[in-house]
């Protein structure tokens, strides 16, 4: 059988897939070339760039399984793939650190004005040394901050125990009903069982310092116009879930205005072209959708994903 990896795939996965007797090519086939080349093989692995839609699937009988490294699976048509017997698999598990971290990057940056700074250093540094200084001299800690998580997932826990490790309080919002404690592991072996709050939507948006997403976009948006007017004065959002999942036009509103303090994205609603006013926006951290985009997230993704569809064609 034959696997085409076209976002790419570890080493180590790679070379399991091959262990196990599949052919692996890893060369990108441009999406409008795919409905022709895929032909040829029996899977496909793909990340957030490669979409595989019910036209692709109609058009290609041969194909058995459907490989997601990553969480997020709007770039397929899911149901419509296993509606033809096609298995779709993902791996949530293994990107979730790597996403927890990329969410404090983007508060430890933001809370002392680094993302800012970072511009206007080359620029103004020599010439307006002693302003800048000024300019960010208001910069706050984490440590005692309430961080509220939207969607309690892995990932979402991930970033939840990253932020009890540094002494923030954190309550949350799921749809389904969540634990009270999550274990936090520190260096020397040391694991601790520290409290989290479950609370509705509306009172995490009231009472959070800060705000993390980790949701799928649906139909709308999860913090549109009623949500910002809910939100604390001088709140800080990070958005490393998908694009939408904040509305941005919204978002940029809230933070003209000063209700909203700065925000983080990792993802935005028009990838890869994310609008001007955003890229733009001198209260905005900015990242080009890396969440899982570490040595070691990638690793295990290649190992998840390749254990999966190991299972899934030697059935």
């Amino acid at each position: 059988m034959k696997i085409l990896a076209n976002d790419g795939i570890d080493a180590v996965g790679k070379r399991m897939l091959e262990e196990a007797g599949f052919v692996v090519d890893t060369v990108h086939i441009p999406q409008e070339d795919l409905e022709q080349k895929l032909k040829e093989y029996d899977a496909i692995t793909v990340r957030s760039a490669t979409k595989v839609r019910q036209a692709l699937i109609d058009s290609c009988p041969n194909l058995k399984a459907i490989g997601r490294g990553g969480v997020g699976m709007d770039n397929i048509d899911v149901d419509y793939a296993r509606s033809k017997g096609v298995a779709v698999i993902n791996t949530p598990a293994a990107s979730s650190l790597s996403v927890a971290e990329l969410v404090f990057s983007h508060l430890l940056n933001a809370v002392r004005f680094v993302y800012d700074s970072n511009r206007k250093m080359p620029v103004e540094g020599a010439s307006n040394f002693g302003g800048l200084k000024k300019s960010y001299a208001k910069g706050i800690e984490l440590r005692g901050k309430t961080l509220g998580v939207i969607g309690f997932g892995r990932i979402g826990r991930a970033t939840a125990q990253v932020a009890l490790g540094l002494g923030m309080d954190v309550i949350y919002t799921d749809l389904f009903e969540g634990p009270k404690t999550l274990e936090v592991s520190f260096s020397g072996g040391v694991v601790a069982e520290l409290p989290v709050k479950q609370l509705s939507f509306e009172d995490v948006l009231k009472q959070s310092d800060f705000i993390s997403l980790h949701v799928p976009f649906l139909d709308k948006p999860a913090i549109g116009k009623r949500e910002f007017e809910l939100l604390k004065d001088g709140v800080g959002l990070v958005n490393a879930s998908r694009g939408g999942v904040i509305d941005e036009l919204e978002l940029i509103k809230a933070l003209d205005s000063g209700k909203v303090a700065f925000a983080g994205l990792d993802v935005f609603e028009n990838e890869p072209t994310p609008r001007q006013e955003i890229l733009q926006h001198p209260k905005i951290s900015l990242t080009p959708h890396i969440g899982a985009a570490t040595d070691e997230a990638q690793e295990r993704i290649g190992i998840e994903l390749a254990t999966l569809l190991i299972e899934t064609l030697k059935k």
